[in-house]
């Protein structure tokens, strides 16, 4: 363990149950790397994901993004391309988005999205695609006719949810350079989405522990029974 990591690891009582609002000022005091650390939020949920009722995956628009710049690649022809391109797409366009993919493993983008009708075209890649976790999906509003709707609300800071094999969510809330207000609206956001997208066959508690870190400190355990206060 580095030196920082150490000194921070002092300030949390591993023990403890913190509230969200003593979680983000604590985990905000413990990151301490000299750039500007993810905030990552670890959720674990009563559910088990090998059951295809119990998948829990959707997106939310955190109240205050993510702190990151987001590159969006846009698959969709005619007007719908001209209508990506006037929303903001960095990258738009069709068969020949795929090749490059194929050809040159090109991946400078952070979401896709895609219209419909491109679904075919997109399928192509979706073995290299899916494991990166950006094949356009229609629960998470990346499969859409309405792209200019859907580019305002990633580059406003739209995230993805997905529970995975170990039935934990990981999903980023902010940055280091966010203060503890933010960092806390955004968790509740994030925590209002999660609680609304139970699956209806999952039983028993269904927030069983949510832990928040930066990238380089510490976990802090918040109250799983207070998250929604």
């Amino acid at each position: 363990m580095g030196k920082n990591y150490v000194e921070s690891a002092k300030l949390v009582d591993k023990n403890a149950l913190y509230s969200p609002a003593e979680a983000m000022d604590l985990v905000l005091k413990t990151a301490k790397a000299k750039f500007d650390e993810t905030i990552e939020l670890a959720v674990r949920l009563g559910v088990d994901p090998r059951h295809a009722d119990q998948q829990v995956r959707g997106a939310v628009v955190l109240p205050h993004g993510t702190g990151k710049t987001v590159k969006v690649l846009v698959f969709a022809r005619g007007e719908k391309a001209k209508e990506a391109e006037a929303a903001g797409a960095d990258y738009v366009g069709a068969e020949e988005l795929v090749e490059k993919i194929q050809k040159e493993n090109w991946f400078d983008f952070d979401v896709v999205v895609a219209t419909p009708d491109m679904m075919g075209v997109v399928g192509r890649i979706g073995r290299v695609l899916g494991p990166k976790g950006l094949m356009p999906n229609p629960k998470s509003g990346t499969v859409t006719f309405d792209v200019a709707r859907a580019l305002s609300e990633i580059k406003a800071g739209k995230v993805e949810y997905r529970v995975d094999k170990t039935s934990i969510v990981h999903v980023p809330v902010g940055k280091k350079s966010f203060d503890a207000a933010k960092l806390t609206d955004n968790f509740h956001a994030l925590m209002d989405a999660l609680v609304k997208a139970k699956p209806a066959a999952a039983k028993g508690q269904y927030i069983k522990s949510v832990v928040i870190s930066s990238t380089m400190g510490p976990g802090v355990k918040i109250n799983p029974t207070k998250v929604l206060d």
